[in-house]
């Protein structure tokens, strides 16, 4: 009998009878050995990435360290918080016998193994918004994301970026250990692995196989295979990824205890979540988020592509902060928005190119609302001069509208824009918002949260979301300015023949 086939029984065996596997695995020579079922199709997996995970129990920890002990030469295990690492360190110990090779102070194991192979085990941390880049220049053939849903999307990607080995047969590998996230936050983890995790995806993917993407413009893209090609001409290499699940029942050491009844005397909707990895449970939004999350989902159900297209009414453009952000246009036709342009900060280096962008994007005279502060002013100044209808809309101004109770004011025009996007969107108001179904855009319009200050309604600062979420809601931004309902030239010629009142571009703002 192997130790696989032993494992197997585990849970049927009497203290006595584990004893005796304890002592038939003691002659095993290897250090670790992944459980049969899905650990070991994790371990044996030839992905690029490998998702692991989805329930509480399922051997996540072990997996990790398994690989960094016996596949891998260096390591990095990252999360939230280096105080979590605790039950990790514990565990690395056990399986090593020791805690002979553990830096402390480093948080670094240097380890030569019973091949006489040299590996290092890293265990770091990303608390804060920037703290990747501390990593950045430092090269791990296994990068481990663990509880990766409760980590920023953006510094996942960019940790990812510096997979590299300098040995010659070496594979490069990520994983990412998860449940299924409680927190909106975390949903960006149910997109990454939409073939395995999104209810909706077009084609889904079994447990274990493999599926390879692309990043092109910015946005994941699946594609056929693994070969490289060509965009715009750059070389882009995808890379595979698969999502492998696991519960508690696949782990034999676990089964035997108290674990699993714990785990079903969890209140719903934990107990879906840990015992069965329902990533369609329980995800609930903070109770000050701005704008819910169904009813951003409820007015993306409602959006189908339109042939031909409503009149134009009004455009919203974020301008790009830095060469990995993006410029995004939004078009409104009424109540229904069209899907967003979104062009890399490299494809937008200066004004005369936002301004040419926006205005090809324009249709009937629509006017165009663009954020003026920081690098939004130079493609203002050229949409100026090339006599566009632009607005240009400093949004740290200070706003004299109401919201809909007629009772509350707000802190600065940010605040009211995206005030005013919530009430349109409010099923209670029958507006019949459309909004694209933009996985981006729903998490970015699901960002912020708000607070009152007496009766004044403050919306949390951009930099404020950044370092919150690791991200900036520019797509939300675009989408939030070409909600405004600015009159064209034309209506505003008739308005002045009719008034003395010079046109004010914040007007239907104010109530």
């Amino acid at each position: 009998m192997t130790p696989a086939e032993i494992l197997e029984l585990l849970p049927y065996l009497t203290a006595e009878e584990r004893a005796e596997v304890d002592r038939i695995l003691a002659n095993d020579t290897a250090i670790w050995r992944p459980l049969p079922g899905p650990q070991s199709m994790a371990y044996n997996s030839d992905a690029d990435i490998i998702g692991y995970g989805g329930a509480a129990g399922g051997g996540k920890t072990d997996l990790a360290l398994g690989l960094a002990l016996t596949k891998h030469r260096r390591a990095l295990v990252v999360r939230k918080n280096g105080t979590e690492h605790a039950a990790f360190i514990d565990r690395m110990a056990e399986v090593l016998g020791s805690r002979d090779a553990w830096n402390g102070k480093d948080s670094a194991l240097n380890w030569r193994d019973q091949r006489g192979i040299q590996r290092k085990l890293e265990l770091g941390s990303i608390p804060n918004a920037g703290d990747e880049t501390k990593y950045r220049g430092r090269p791990h053939d296994l990068k481990v994301f663990d509880e990766a849903a409760e980590l920023p999307e953006n510094q996942v990607r960019f940790l990812m970026g510096w997979m590299r080995t300098t040995t010659y047969g070496q594979r490069c590998q990520a994983l990412l250990t998860f449940n299924p996230p409680t927190r909106a936050e975390g949903r960006w983890i149910i997109g990454y692995f939409a073939p395995w995790l999104d209810r909706t995806y077009p084609i889904p993917a079994q447990p274990g196989e493999l599926r390879w993407f692309a990043t092109i413009d910015g946005k994941d893209v699946e594609v056929i295979d693994g070969r490289p090609f060509k965009h715009h001409g750059e070389l882009i290499k995808p890379l595979s990824r698969t999502f492998i699940p696991s519960r508690v029942t696949d782990n034999p050491y676990l089964v035997g205890t108290g674990y699993m009844a714990t785990l079903q005397a969890l209140p719903e909707p934990l107990r879906s979540q840990m015992l069965y990895g329902d990533f369609q449970a329980g995800i609930q939004d903070d109770a000050m988020q701005v704008i819910p999350t169904a009813w951003v989902e409820a007015a993306m159900q409602r959006w189908t592509a339109r042939v031909p297209k409503p009149p134009m009414d009004s455009l919203g453009v974020d301008v790009a902060r830095g060469g990995k952000d993006n410029t995004i246009i939004a078009r409104r036709h009424g109540n229904w928005f069209d899907e967003p342009l979104a062009y890399p900060g490299t494809q937008t280096p200066d004004g005369p190119t936002v301004a040419g962008l926006t205005i090809a994007a324009t249709r009937d005279r629509a006017p165009q609302h663009i954020d003026v502060i920081g690098v939004g002013a130079s493609p203002y100044d050229f949409l100026k001069q090339s006599s566009q209808q632009v607005v240009g809309v400093n949004v740290a101004e200070g706003s004299g509208g109401l919201d809909k109770s007629g009772r509350l004011r707000f802190s600065n025009i940010r605040s009211e824009l995206w005030w005013r996007m919530r009430e349109a969107l409010d099923p209670s108001n029958n507006r019949g918002l459309a909004l694209p179904p933009e996985k981006q855009l729903l998490a970015d319009l699901c960002a912020p949260v708000w607070y009152l200050k007496g009766a004044c309604v403050c919306v949390e600062s951009r930099e404020d979301i950044i370092k919150r979420i690791g991200r900036s809601p520019d797509w939300a931004s675009a989408y939030i300015l070409a909600l405004m309902e600015t009159p064209k030239i034309g209506d505003m010629k008739g308005m002045h023949k009719s008034s003395q009142a010079p046109y004010d571009p914040y007007a239907n703002l104010k109530r």
